[in-house]
C-alpha cells in the first residue's frame, strides 16, 4: 500500500513537472523555429547590414534588407506609449485603491476591466477614424497615422493592465503598515508615498512589465495607425512601421523559403531578443526595487 502511494505521488510529481515545464518547452521550440527560418538570410546579407541598414526594400532588385528604421519605429512607439501609460496606470491604481469613494470605484473598476478586454482591431479602428482625423486637423499635419497616434492607442491598451495589477499589489500591502504610519502622524499622502508605494513596488513593477510587454509585441494596432512607412521618424508626427506591423503586412506576400521570407523571420528573431532583454532588465529593476523597498521599511 505504501509503495503504491509513493508511486502515485511520483506520477503526480512528474505530471505537474511536465505541466510547469510545458511553457519553457513551447518557448524553446518557438525560438528554435525562428532561428531555423531566420538565419538563412545572413547568407545573403551580413548581420551588421541587416541590423543597421537604413533601407528596407525586399522586393527590389537588388533587394535591401536593412531593418534599422523598423527597430527605431518600434522603440519610438513603445517609449512614447510607456511615458503615457505608466503614470496614468499607476496613478489610476492609487486613486482606485486609496482615494476613490467605494461607489466611484464600483463604477470605474468595471470600465477599466471592460477596456482591457476590447479587441485590438477595435482600438485600431478607433485610432484610424477618430484619433487620426483629430491629429491631422488640430496639428496641421499631412497624416494622422503616425508615432503619436500609435503610442496613444498602445497606451490605451496598456493602462488597464497596469492599473488592475498595480491595484491588486496596493491592496496586498498589510493594513497595519498603513495604520502604523497614520498613527505616527503621517498624512494620507505621506503614507501613500513613503509606505504603500515602496511596499507595493514589486507588484507595480510586474504590472508595468506586463503592460509594456503587450505594447512591444502588439501587431494589429500599429499596423492600422502607425502609418506603415519604413523610415526613421524625425518627430512624433512622422509615420513609422514597427517590426510586428512589418511582419504582419508582408508575410502573406513573401514567397515560401525566399530571402524575403527568411528576412521576416529574422525580424521576428530580433523582436524576440528585444522582448527577452526587456524582461531581463525589468526583472532586475523589480528585484532591485524590492530590496530597496524592504530596506526602507
Amino acid at each position: 500500500m505504501g509503495l503504491n502511494s509513493r508511486a502515485r505521488e511520483y506520477l503526480i510529481h512528474i505530471f505537474f513537472l511536465l505541466i510547469g515545464a510545458s511553457g519553457i518547452i513551447v518557448l524553446a521550440l518557438i525560438l528554435l523555429f525562428l532561428i531555423m527560418e531566420g538565419l538563412p538570410i545572413f547568407n545573403v546579407v551580413s548581420v551588421k547590414d541587416f541590423i543597421f541598414g537604413s533601407d528596407w526594400y525586399p522586393t527590389y532588385f537588388p533587394p535591401d534588407y536593412g531593418i534599422f528604421p523598423l527597430i527605431i519605429g518600434s522603440l519610438s512607439v513603445v517609449a512614447l506609449s510607456s511615458l503615457i501609460a505608466i503614470p496614468l496606470g499607476i496613478g489610476s491604481a492609487f486613486y482606485l485603491a486609496e482615494i476613490a469613494h467605494p461607489k466611484v470605484r464600483g463604477v470605474i473598476k468595471p470600465i477599466v476591466e471592460l477596456i482591457e478586454g476590447l479587441p485590438t482591431v477595435v482600438i485600431g479602428f478607433f485610432g484610424m477614424v477618430v484619433v487620426a482625423p483629430f491629429l491631422q486637423q488640430h496639428f496641421n499635419i499631412a497624416t494622422g497615422l503616425n508615432v503619436l497616434n500609435a503610442s496613444v492607442m498602445l497606451a490605451f491598451m496598456a493602462v488597464p493592465t497596469i492599473t488592475s495589477i498595480s491595484e491588486d499589489a496596493i491592496y496586498s500591502v498589510p493594513r497595519h503598515m498603513k495604520e502604523g504610519s497614520m498613527a505616527l502622524g503621517a498624512t494620507h499622502w505621506e503614507t501613500i508615498y513613503r509606505v504603500i508605494f515602496p511596499a507595493s513596488m514589486t507588484g507595480i513593477s510586474t504590472a508595468v512589465i506586463l503592460g509594456i510587454a503587450r505594447a512591444i509585441g502588439e501587431t494589429m494596432v500599429v499596423l492600422m495607425v502607425a502609418g506603415g512607412a519604413a523610415m526613421i521618424p524625425e518627430s512624433i508626427f512622422d509615420p513609422v512601421r514597427p517590426m510586428p506591423a512589418n511582419i504582419a503586412a508582408e508575410m502573406g506576400n513573401a514567397p515560401f523559403r525566399s530571402d524575403h521570407y527568411h528576412a521576416l523571420f529574422a525580424i521576428g528573431l530580433v523582436l524576440f531578443v528585444f522582448t527577452f532583454m526587456f524582461n531581463l532588465l525589468a526583472g532586475y529593476l523589480a528585484q532591485k526595487h524590492k530590496q530597496v523597498g524592504a530596506a526602507s521599511l
